[in-house]
């Protein structure tokens, strides 16, 4: 599948698409017909296009939005399975904007699904969670933890060191409307009795200590 781009006109070997719905997802250039993976790379290496994430490239100068960064995301994930699952923790932060670009893409798995037959899949980490209807969004052809949910996975279950830079920037985009008082009675009425102490330990560390 190959997205068509806005590129500028005068940039050559790259063909400018009309107006119309969709125009920010065909920002997006993948292997396909168009172009292939190793003509897409060595773009990327004479400045052509510059390299979203993986095998998601972007025009020079096109901002990388949620949007776009869940796409290029979409595109490591095979068809198969890609409308069974739901790319959440620190995934979903770098779709937002609040973290680094992931090694690996984590996935969230609805227990009401099967997950054995997923452990094949390579590139991938999957966690067998329950979501609830207000869990989950829907951004570039993938299903994506909401934000509020998001927040709470990378309170609950990753290590400080990333955890927390995360959770202040989700907090400091007004955008995504994660208030630290809703996140902490969420964390507050977490199951996970284990994860829950160094969690809000996280919040803590969140909260401007008095000079």
């Amino acid at each position: 599948m190959v997205l068509m781009p806005r590129a500028p006109a005068e940039r050559p070997g790259l063909p400018v698409p009309g107006p119309g719905p969709g125009r920010e997802q065909r920002e997006l250039y993948s292997p396909g017909a168009l172009f292939s993976w190793p003509e897409l790379q060595a773009m990327a290496a004479d400045g052509v296009l510059t390299q979203l994430y993986q095998r998601g490239y972007l025009p020079p100068g096109v901002p990388a939005s949620p949007q776009l960064r869940a796409r290029a995301a979409s595109l490591a994930v095979a068809p198969a399975i890609r409308q069974r699952v739901v790319a959440g923790r620190m995934t979903a932060a770098w779709i937002y904007g609040c973290a680094d670009e992931p090694d690996r893409l984590a996935l969230l798995v609805d227990a009401n699904r099967r997950l054995s037959s997923l452990r094949s899949v390579r590139g991938c980490t999957f966690h067998e969670v329950r979501l609830g209807p207000f869990d989950v969004v829907s951004l570039g052809g993938l299903m994506v933890s909401s934000p509020l949910r998001t927040a709470l996975d990378v309170a609950l279950h990753v290590e400080a060191e990333r955890a927390v830079p995360a959770l202040r920037t989700l907090l400091a985009s007004p955008e995504l409307g994660v208030r630290l008082r809703l996140l902490r009675l969420a964390v507050e009425a977490s199951p996970r009795v284990p994860h829950k102490k160094a969690a809000l330990a996280k919040l803590a560390a969140l909260v401007p200590q008095p000079e």
